[in-house]
């Protein structure tokens, strides 16, 4: 077997991992994609270290090792994003990482500065009304 097959299938995987990760906003499709590169890096390393067992009398098999090794850190990060994601939904209610994001941020506006947008303004008078009142 060529090792050109498993690298062009390894690189499809990679690179499908990659556009998950840049272009899904939900946390578990991020994590999933994820796994799927780390998937890709696992097949690129028993590929290579059977093509190089082959070239080499004495085979110590270090590629299988850091495979295996890959695969239990994989195992305790999507334990461990799971876990974190599951207690983010319930706590915010969504596991939406564009809207978590914004949450940290503190909901920056996109106006010029000096200028409040009209949600803001309406809250400010809102508020100074709440506190006339009081």
């Amino acid at each position: 077997m060529h090792l050109a097959y498993p690298a062009v299938l390894s690189t499809l995987l990679f690179c499908t991992g990659l556009y998950g990760v840049l272009a899904r906003r939900n946390a578990i499709l991020v994590l999933m994609s994820v796994e799927l590169m780390l998937n890709a890096v696992n097949l690129n390393l028993v590929a290579f270290d059977v093509w190089l067992s082959r070239a080499a009398e004495e085979t110590l098999h270090s590629g299988q090792a850091l495979t295996l090794f890959t695969i239990a850190i994989a195992a305790a990060e999507i334990g461990i994003g799971l876990a974190i994601v599951l207690a983010v939904h319930r706590n915010r209610g969504t596991a939406d990482i564009d809207k978590l994001r914004d949450t940290a941020e503190g909901h920056e506006s996109d106006a010029p500065d000096g200028e409040a947008p009209a949600d803001e303004a309406a809250g400010e008078q809102a508020d100074e009304k709440a506190e006339a009142t009081a």
